[in-house]
């Protein structure tokens, strides 16, 4: 016995409100939808909302996107995701591995991908026809940042006025925490005061201590929240647009 035109219509409404809730449940991986900047090189912007600048565009030898939802209010910036499309004819197994560095909405995307990364989403020879379509279904899972030879690092930002305002933003943190809080010793007063999270990564303090400055980072993630402590940091004397190696690396 064959379906009535109401019923086909019912189960239709039924597999679109439960498509989504299948995908996300299929191997960790959650249903979506991305595009790819439409700037003239498809990197991205500079003044990204994460505060990377123009080092946003090269992170992870370009492979970045602007997220949406996943921004979190800024939490979100430099975490790692395993995005693939789901259209088998043209789309790639394993799709493309991209570090969000931006903030940024498509036609109800979680993700713009520069398009570097958009082309790695396709069969090797297919990403013209790929690019064709615009905004793709994808389904995505975050994964550990790595980078090989790199620990974390600390960017002065160029707006940071020594010895009255210091502004850093935090790069190349590995493993599949956000870093949700930071923590700068004041030798002053014997205790940690809390930094201020400016927008995305960036984090500063007014009128910090003198002297090599004592950090602290919370790191929020699957296992809970711990603290990592990072002595001298940052050295005395720092200087705007300097980057300073950490010597320790996030897992």
């Amino acid at each position: 016995m064959g379906f009535t035109l109401e019923k086909q219509m019912c189960l239709l409404a039924l597999f679109v409100l439960l498509f989504p809730l299948l995908c996300a449940y299929q191997d960790t991986f959650t249903c979506s939808r991305a595009t790819y900047y439409g700037s003239p090189d498809g990197a991205g912007t500079p003044s990204g909302a994460c505060g990377y600048g123009e080092h946003g565009r090269n992170l992870n030898d370009g492979d970045v996107a602007g997220v949406a939802r996943l921004y979190r209010n800024g939490s979100g910036c430099g975490a790692c995701y395993q995005v693939r499309c789901t259209n088998k004819q043209h789309c790639s197994d394993d799709g493309v591995k991209i570090v969000a560095t931006d903030y940024g909405e498509g036609d109800r995307t979680d993700f713009i991908l520069s398009r570097r990364a958009y082309a790695k989403l396709a069969h090797p020879n297919s990403a013209s026809e790929l690019f064709a379509y615009g905004v793709v279904d994808v389904e995505y899972t975050r994964i550990s940042c790595q980078y090989s030879g790199n620990n974390l690092m600390y960017m002065v930002n160029e707006h940071s006025r020594y010895p009255h305002y210091l502004s850093i933003v935090i790069l190349y943190a590995g493993g599949q925490n956000d870093i949700t809080a930071v923590e700068l010793w004041r030798e002053d007063s014997k205790e940690w005061k809390p930094m201020r999270r400016a927008f995305g990564t960036v984090w500063d303090m007014e009128n910090p201590p003198k002297g090599s400055i004592n950090l602290m980072l919370q790191l929020s993630g699957s296992a809970g929240v711990n603290w990592v402590q990072n002595n001298n940091a940052i050295p005395d004397y720092w200087n705007s647009g300097a980057v300073y190696d950490s010597n320790i690396q996030l897992t």
